[in-house]
């Protein structure tokens, strides 16, 4: 029997046959490419280590990975056996291996980990690139463990091909609520009043508190069972990347860092193994055009979560 959503559910969970119009859009590659003027802007069909060999190297400026974590899940139908050590040791360095040659000499890399895929990830990771940093962040979502913590946290590692490499501070600074303002001579003292209130634009750390997970009532929410947020991505993007830049991602899923580039004037190309899926990234890619917000992102700045101004954006 099927079941009817809710007035305010914006899940998307598209079939195959209602979404064709948006998989006639989606790509397979086939053959050697001597540019990416053919697969730009593109959802490409396919397995990545089919179609990485395929691209032309030193042609990527970002690439964001989010590789199956080394869990028993079953995805759209397809079950992923959590594998020995080992084995997802070579797994990780397979791919790896595959996209480097890819990614420009002045590139960066971010691979998106669960506590334990990160112990081995982090070290196949620093053998192929330079480490720069770890990023955990709190995913909120989860059931609690009847014989352990739950699971809040994963990790997104950081890394450059090269010492030379796009790091925008300025993009990615968190406006604050200043409580205690502090003044010098009558004057604020490295903060701003505005009409919404008293602000500060911070560092951010490597540690990210403001991540709101996609649920039901959000319009980048799809069914895909561990989508990140666009929030997320645009964090990476806006850090690592500049207006007009190639970012790639070999594990596309539904979409959100193709639509996160198409929303912050990025090019992009990813690959996505499940037909389904890809139907969602451009049916996602569709949405876009008419709704560029990224969730708690407006006047180049992140705003600190419930902030007034974050919260008339969200309600609005």
């Amino acid at each position: 029997m099927a079941t009817t959503k809710a007035d305010r559910n914006k899940t998307i969970d598209t079939t195959l046959s209602d979404g064709k119009i948006y998989f006639d859009r989606c790509i397979t590659v086939k053959q050697k490419q001597k540019d990416l003027s053919g697969v730009l802007d593109k959802t490409i069909i396919g397995n990545m280590l089919d179609v990485c060999p395929l691209l032309p190297e030193k042609s990527i400026d970002l690439i964001i990975a989010d590789p199956p974590y080394n869990l028993t899940k079953s995805f759209n139908g397809t079950t992923f056996a959590k594998k020995k050590d080992a084995d997802y040791e070579e797994y990780t360095r397979q791919w790896l291996a595959y996209v480097k040659p890819l990614l420009k000499s002045s590139g960066s890399i971010y691979v998106c980990c669960d506590w334990e895929s990160s112990l081995i990830i982090g070290r196949v990771l620093g053998e192929l690139f330079y480490i720069r940093n770890r990023i955990t962040w709190q995913r909120e979502k989860g059931r609690g463990a009847k014989a352990n913590w739950k699971n809040g946290m994963e990790d997104i590692w950081f890394a450059t091909n090269g010492s030379d490499y796009t790091f925008d501070l300025n993009a990615v600074k968190i406006r604050k609520k200043v409580i205690a303002p502090y003044r010098v001579d009558g004057k604020p003292k490295d903060w701003a009043e505005t009409e919404n209130g008293n602000y500060r634009d911070t560092c951010p750390s490597n540690f990210w508190d403001d991540i709101t997970i996609p649920f039901w009532s959000m319009a980048e929410n799809t069914a895909h069972p561990t989508q990140k947020p666009e929030k997320l991505i645009a964090k990476i993007m806006l850090a690592s990347s500049c207006e007009g830049d190639i970012v790639f991602d070999p594990f596309l899923g539904s979409g959100t860092t193709s639509v996160v580039a198409k929303k912050l004037k990025r090019r992009y190309i990813g690959t996505e193994i499940e037909a389904r899926y890809c139907v969602w990234t451009e049916q996602r890619l569709e949405m876009a055009e008419s709704d560029p917000k990224i969730q708690g992102y407006a006047d180049g700045v992140f705003w600190e979560r419930n902030s007034l101004h974050e919260q008339k954006l969200i309600s609005g």
